[in-house]
This record gives C-alpha cells, sequence and structure tokens, in this order.
C-alpha cells in the first residue's frame, strides 16, 4: 500500500508537521526524503530495508556517495539529497558554537569535534584556535590523509596560531576505523606540538582522537 492510502495521521509527512520531526522513528524520517517507494513497497519499507543494509542511520550515512547512490533504491539524486541534508546539520550546529564560544567543559569540545570529524573517509588533523578565556577564534582543519610524523607540520601550527593570535589550542583528529585509541605516532606528534608552541607561548589544552564512540582525550588519560 502507498503511503497516500495510509490514513493521514499515521503518515510521516502529516506526523512530522503535526507532532514534530523528534517523534518519527529514523526510517519515517528517511521515508520522507525518499518521497517514493519502490514496486510492491513503500518508502517507509524501502527506508527500512535500507537501515538494516547500512546497519542503522549512521552506518547508512557514514558511506561515500557513489556507495550510497549504489544503493537499491536510491540512486544519484536522493543520495545526492541525503548527503546535502546531513551536511546542512552539520554546519546548523557548528553555527550554533560561533566565534567566542567558551569551551570550558570536557563535553562540549568531545561535541563539537565529533560533529566535525566523525564518519571522514580519511583522516584529517584539525585546530581550535582559543584565546586567554578558551573561547573560539577558528576551528581549521590543516592537514589530511594519513596523519603521521611527517605530514603533520610544527611550523604550519605555529604559523597559524600567530595568524590568530591564539593563547591556547586544541588539537584533534579522526581515525576512520573507528577505534578512537590514540597510537605511538599520535603521542610523537602532540609531543612536537607541544615543544613548538611552547616556544611561542601558546598551550596545547588537549588532544582529542574521534572514532566511532566517545572521542578520546590525551588530557584526561594524562598524557598532556
Amino acid at each position: 500500500m502507498a503511503i497516500t492510502d495510509w490514513p493521514e495521521g499515521e503518515r510521516p509527512r502529516e506526523r512530522l508537521l503535526e507532532l514534530g520531526a523528534q517523534a518519527l522513528s529514523d526510517a519515517e524520517l528517511l521515508a520522507i526524503f525518499l518521497r517514493t517507494g519502490v514496486k510492491g513497497r513503500s518508502a517507509v519499507d524501502l527506508a527500512r530495508e535500507l537501515l538494516r543494509e547500512g546497519d542503522g542511520l549512521a552506518g547508512l550515512l557514514d558511506r561515500e556517495g557513489r556507495e550510497l547512490a549504489s544503493l537499491h533504491g536510491l540512486g544519484p539524486a536522493k543520495a545526492s539529497q541525503l548527503l546535502a541534508a546531513l551536511e546542512l546539520g552539520r554546519r546548523y550546529l557548528a553555527a550554533r558554537l560561533r566565534r567566542d564560544t567558551a569551551f570550558t567543559s570536557p563535553e562540549q569540545t568531545r561535541q563539537y569535534l565529533s560533529l566535525r570529524l566523525r564518519g571522514r573517509p580519511f583522516e584529517v588533523f584539525a585546530c581550535l584556535f582559543l584565546d586567554n578565556r578558551h573561547r573560539l577564534i577558528a576551528f581549521e582543519e590543516l592537514f589530511s590523509g594519513t596523519i603521521d610524523g611527517a605530514s603533520v607540520h610544527p611550523r604550519e601550527v605555529v604559523r597559524r596560531c600567530l595568524a590568530h593570535n591564539a593563547a591556547a589550542v586544541i588539537l584533534a583528529h579522526n581515525h576512520p576505523s573507528g577505534v578512537a585509541e590514540p597510537s605511538r605516532a599520535d603521542r610523537q606528534i602532540t609531543r612536537r606540538l607541544q615543544q613548538a608552541l611552547e616556544l611561542i607561548d601558546v598551550r596545547v589544552l588537549d588532544h582529542l582522537v574521534v572514532g566511532e564512540g566517545e572521542p578520546v582525550s590525551f588530557a584526561e588519560r594524562g598524557l598532556i
């Protein structure tokens, strides 16, 4: 049965407008994007199938564009819409943490960095540049690819700190494998950056590794 044949109070779009998006299941929200199903299955049925195949919403939306577009019932147009909506959500949440936001708790920092770095298909090394009251000056992605001692250049981090007149930084990078446990290379990079930034009186407050679960904080581990 097509969704248009359902009772009005059970249709995802009508329920969203009446009750709010939070009242809908993952499948119902996804069905609104799909708009139509395939022969013999409604958009909600198709959404449930995609969620099963993708191992849940996060597993589905963490896929790269071409892989997402190859799934039955999606295709390039719908996959593009989903990825665009996901990016809009990220940008909306990031915009709420505007310049002068004070990073005063590890949990706040975790949420922000998870938003910016989780689900990326390659490693990204980034910095939060802060003033002397730990208010955000800027967030920048400085390096990408395989993050190791050869690819993260302390002189570039120093240069960006000076450009922003930063008093402190929070370092961050992601592990695309999903395992957030710091590696030996991660520890070595952190020490090198601490040493370089000490020369210009910039404090390294933390280094967070973002994976699938809770980001790992070097400061909480006693590694900084």
